[in-house]
């Protein structure tokens, strides 16, 4: 490849590291044509990218980003997803893909520029997805409201009964 085509892939490859919240490095050695076409298909699926590039390339590229906490662990056959709205999906698909394929092997991540390891990924892989986890924090937001009038609209029947009581008492 020449150098300017080089240059295009580095602030291409620059630009997407920047908007990235949350990114993967995978060592895809082993896998087979179809596997590799596979796994790129789920994570085109779920919205994530996925590249292999070329270790100084991705170093360079790197620097002044998130991702580049990740240099110490480019080494060896690399492969990186890149993900920039939800971060649990990325390793939901890759720790998923892992039970069929093993010979993907997930190096390490980060997520906001805080290196996430192999153990942190799998939690990270159990969570629930951002919509249910946002439905959620909806569902108890909205109970509550209602918690909050029925303990009110109680303690409103209490008094009356209450009224009631001294009114039939005297009565």
């Amino acid at each position: 490849m020449d150098r300017k085509g080089k240059e295009k892939i580095l602030t291409d490859l620059k630009e997407r590291l920047g908007k990235a919240c949350g990114t993967f490095l995978v060592d895809y050695q082993g896998l087979n044509v179809e596997a590799l076409t596979i796994l790129r298909r789920e994570l085109r699926e779920a919205n994530i990218e996925f590249q292999v590039v070329k270790n100084r390339l991705l170093s360079i590229a790197s620097k002044d980003t998130e991702t580049y906490v990740l240099k110490d662990y480019i080494a060896g056959p690399c492969a990186l997803a890149i993900t920039y709205d939800d971060l649990a999906m990325p390793a939901k698909v890759l720790t998923k893909f892992i039970k069929d394929h093993e010979a993907l092997e997930i190096k390490i991540g980060q997520i906001n520029g805080k290196v996430v390891e192999l153990p942190g990924i799998k939690r990270l892989a159990q969570l629930p997805s951002r919509d249910v986890l946002l439905s959620q924090v909806l569902f108890s937001l909205s109970n509550v409201p209602t918690s909050f009038v029925r303990i009110l609209s109680e303690m409103l029947r209490r008094f009356v009964n209450v009224l009631e009581a001294i009114k039939r008492q005297r009565a």
